[in-house]
């Protein structure tokens, strides 16, 4: 008897303490950017983020040993990145796709508070410059899968330059949203589709 009381005990789970619930992990990083979307980074307050996910402190620092682990962990998992769209059959309409997808993530109150703040943080901070980069990445890795279309469809030349391409796509877009607070019409990205795509065949050798 006393044996199986033993087994039992060997096949309980480890209590909550030393389980680190999912819902609650998601939870935490919704908190973390509504914080940094209200006060901005410097003034995030950990008490403020475990109270809004409905949990301790202790919670935080289980997971992330600082606000900058936080951060990494925050955007790394969530992010701020860009679900590409299918193939549209041309570049034209891949861009168009492209900046309407771009839209809808730039038009969220809370990515259109902390874009500005993360670029501001990076200035002043090593950690932030790296995290910056590493989102810049995420979505210009993306991106290239425009191009990768285009050039297989014989629209842009193989040695278009890639790094000036992957600044034409969201620049114009971003500045008008990030920058100067406006969201424009799809007639207005339908135009600004075009430009781009002028744009990018002009910096193309073969075009």
């Amino acid at each position: 008897m006393e044996r199986n009381r033993s087994v039992v005990k060997s096949r309980r789970k480890p209590s909550g303490a030393a389980v680190q619930r999912a819902d609650l992990t998601d939870a935490l990083y919704r908190a973390f950017f509504e914080e940094w979307a209200e006060r901005g980074f410097a003034a995030i307050s950990l008490e403020r983020v475990a109270a809004r996910a409905g949990a301790g402190k202790a919670a935080i620092y289980r997971r992330f040993s600082s606000h900058h682990e936080f951060a990494v962990a925050a955007v790394s998992t969530i992010g701020l990145t860009i679900a590409m769209p299918d193939d549209h059959g041309s570049l034209e309409a891949d861009v168009l796709a492209f900046l309407i997808r771009l839209r809808v993530v730039l038009r969220h109150p809370m990515i259109r508070r902390i874009l500005p703040d993360l670029h501001a943080e990076a200035a002043r901070s090593a950690p932030m410059r790296d995290l910056n980069t590493q989102v810049a990445k995420a979505r210009r890795e993306q991106a290239q899968v425009v191009l990768d279309r285009a050039i297989a469809r014989g629209e842009l030349d193989q040695a278009v330059d890639r790094d000036l391409a992957l600044d034409l796509l969201p620049a114009p877009l971003y500045w008008r949203m990030v920058v100067l607070g406006i969201t424009p019409t799809r007639d207005q990205l339908a135009t600004e589709a075009v430009a781009i795509v002028a744009a990018l065949r002009a910096s193309s050798p073969r075009c």
